[in-house]
C-alpha cells in the first residue's frame, strides 16, 4: 500500500468526525472550570510553567507530577491527535502498552541495573520485581518475538502514546522536566539495516510535518543516544531562551520549511532526500558539538542558542533483538535478528515548548493547530437582551460550522474578560457590545498581532471558519 498524501489531507477538520472527545454543545465560561490565578506562583521559574499555572491548565499533585485541568487537557488531546494522525499517515500502527513492566524483560536486555536511579522500581504483593516504564524497547521486543517469525511480516512499525515515569532528582520547569509525562514512542522492525534506516528517515519526515502543524519549527540536531543506544540519532529542538540544551547551528537551517508538499513514505529516495535537506547543515547539541566542523560554517551564519528537546529518533540495529532473541526467518533458510529503532515525541512537554515559543507579556498565544478553543466570544454587557441574543446567535453559527468557541458570559467588567482571554491565549476573539449591535457589527481581534476589525457577525463567522479550514 502506497502512502502518499498532501498536507491538509488525512486530518480532522472542523465538522468532521475524529477521535477527540465529544464537543460540548454550549461552552459558557460561567459553567466551565477555569481556575485562573492573578498572581504568579513564586516557585514557577520559566514562562511556560508560570502561564500554565496562571491559566488554570495544571495543578501540581507532587514534585514533578501534575493534574491536567480542563483547559490543559484540551490542548494535550489536540497535540496527541496531531501526533496520531501523522503517525498513521506514515503507515505506523497504533497500540497501547502498560505503564508497569516486568523487571525480567529488562534483565534480558541488560538494562535493568544499567538504567540508574531514574527508573522507579516496584515490588508487587507476590514479591515480583516491577518497574514504572521510562520507555518500552524491552516490552515491544517481547511482543514482536512472540508473534512475528518471518521476513514476510516486515517492515513493521508499532507505536503508542502512554504515560511514562522517570524519577528525576530535581524535577523543575513544570511539564518541561517532570517525573510523569505523556510520550509517543514508536518502534520499527526491519530485516536489514537499509530498511531500518528508511524507517528512520520516514520518522524524521513525519516528525517535521507533526511539529509544523503545531506551529513549531523543531530543528533536527545530531545528538547522543544515551542509555537507549545506537549510533544514528537526531533530537528535535525548538529554539527558546529557557531551553535546557545549548545548541550550535547554521542559521540557514531556520529558513527550511516542510510546508505543503507531497510525500510518499514508501519512496526511499524521497525520504532520504528530506533527511539530507534538513540535516546537511550544521546543527548539534552541546553533547555532540564539534568546534572544528562548526568553524567551516560561514561566520555570519554561526549561531549559539538554547533549545528545548521535543522528540528524538534512534536506529540501534540489533541491540535488543540479539539480546532478547527477536529473530525472523530470512527467506534463505536462516534466522536473523531484526534491525530496530525507537522514535519518541514528548507530547506533554510540547505544551511547554509551544508556550515558550509563543507568548507575550499578557499570556499564551496558541497556534491555531493546537488551540483549546477556536475563538473566544466576549459579551461586553451581560444581561442586555441585544448583546445576549447576538452572542447566542454567534455561538450557534460558529458551532454549526464545526468550531468550538468559548463564550465569556460572566458578570465581569470588560477589562477582566479581555485579560482572561489574553492569558489563556485563544488565537481569535469576537467582542460583542451595545454600540456594535446598533451598527450591526462585531469586533474580530487577532491575539497574535492585536489587530482588530469591525465586521458583520456573518463575516466574522466566515473569516474564522476560513482560517481553520486548513487545520
Amino acid at each position: 500500500m502506497r502512502r502518499c498524501l498532501r498536507v491538509g489531507q488525512g486530518r480532522t477538520k472542523p465538522g468532521e468526525t475524529s477521535t477527540m472527545p465529544v464537543k460540548v454543545s454550549h461552552m459558557r465560561l460561567s459553567r466551565y472550570f477555569l481556575p485562573v490565578l492573578k498572581e504568579t506562583p513564586a516557585d514557577a521559574q520559566i514562562v511556560s510553567h508560570r502561564l500554565m499555572l496562571r491559566a488554570g491548565m495544571i495543578k501540581q499533585a507532587s514534585a514533578g507530577i501534575y493534574s491536567w485541568l480542563p483547559l490543559g487537557y484540551k490542548v494535550l488531546r489536540r497535540i496527541e491527535q496531531i501526533v496520531h494522525e501523522e503517525q498513521v499517515r506514515a503507515g505506523h500502527i497504533p497500540m497501547l502498552m502498560p505503564t508497569l513492566q516486568s523487571a525480567d524483560l529488562w534483565r534480558e536486555s541488560g538494562r535493568y541495573d544499567d538504567y540508574g536511579e531514574e527508573m522507579l522500581r516496584i515490588t508487587d504483593r507476590h514479591g515480583r520485581d516491577m518497574l514504572y516504564g521510562p520507555t518500552n524497547e524491552e516490552l515491544i521486543t517481547d511482543i514482536f518475538r512472540s508473534n512475528v517469525g518471518s521476513y514476510k511480516d516486515l517492515p513493521l512499525t508499532l507505536y503508542h502514546i502512554q504515560w511514562k515515569f522517570r524519577d528525576e532528582i530535581r524535577p523543575r520547569f513544570g511539564v518541561m522536566r517532570g517525573r510523569e509525562f505523556l510520550m509517543k514512542d514508536g518502534y520499527n522492525f526491519d530485516l536489514t539495516k537499509e530498511d531500518a534506516l528508511h524507517a528512520y528517515n520516514r520518522h524524521l519526515v513525519s516528525y517535521l510535518r507533526t511539529y509544523e502543524r503545531m506551529g513549531l519549527q523543531a530543528i533536527p540536531m545530531r545528538a547522543d543516544s544515551g542509555p537507549i543506544g545506537g549510533d544514528n540519532t537526531h533530537e528535535f529542538l525548538v529554539l527558546a531562551e529557557t531551553g535546557e540544551s545549548e545548541v550550535f547551528y547554521d542559521s540557514a537551517i531556520t529558513d527550511l520549511r516542510f510546508g505543503d508538499r507531497a510525500i510518499d513514505y514508501d519512496d526511499v529516495a524521497q525520504c532520504q532526500g528530506v533527511l539530507e535537506e534538513f540535516t546537511s547543515r550544521y546543527a548539534r547539541t552541546d553533547e555532540t558539538h564539534d568546534e572544528a566542523v562548526f568553524a567551516n560554517v560561514p561566520e555570519e551564519r554561526r549561531r549559539t542558542a538554547r533549545g528545548i528537546e521535543v522528540g528524538q529518533i534512534f536506529y540501534f540495529g540489533t541491540k535488543y533483538s540479539e539480546a532478547m532473541g527477536a529473530l525472523v526467518d530470512d527467506g534463505k533458510g536462516g534466522k536473523v535478528p531484526v534491525h530496530m529503532g525507537s522514535h519518541g515525541i514528548g507530547v506533554s512537554r510540547l505544551l511547554g515548548a509551544i508556550i515558550e515559543a509563543s507568548h507575550d507579556e499578557k499570556g499564551i498565544i496558541w497556534p491555531e493547530g493546537v488551540t483549546p478553543f477556536h475563538c473566544g466570544i466576549v459579551n461586553l454587557r451581560q444581561g442586555d437582551s441585544g448583546t445576549d441574543g447576538a452572542c447566542d446567535a454567534l455561538y450557534a453559527a460558529l458551532t454549526a460550522r464545526g468550531l468550538e468557541p468559548l463564550y465569556d458570559d460572566r458578570e465581569e467588567r470588560a477589562g477582566a474578560k479581555f485579560a482572561t482571554m489574553d492569558l489563556i491565549g485563544l488565537p481569535w476573539r469576537v467582542t460583542v457590545g451595545p454600540r456594535g449591535i446598533e451598527k450591526g457589527v462585531v469586533e474580530l481581534t487577532s491575539r497574535r498581532t492585536g489587530d482588530s476589525e469591525e465586521m458583520s457577525m456573518e463575516s466574522a463567522v466566515d473569516r474564522i471558519a476560513g482560517i481553520y479550514s486548513d487545520f
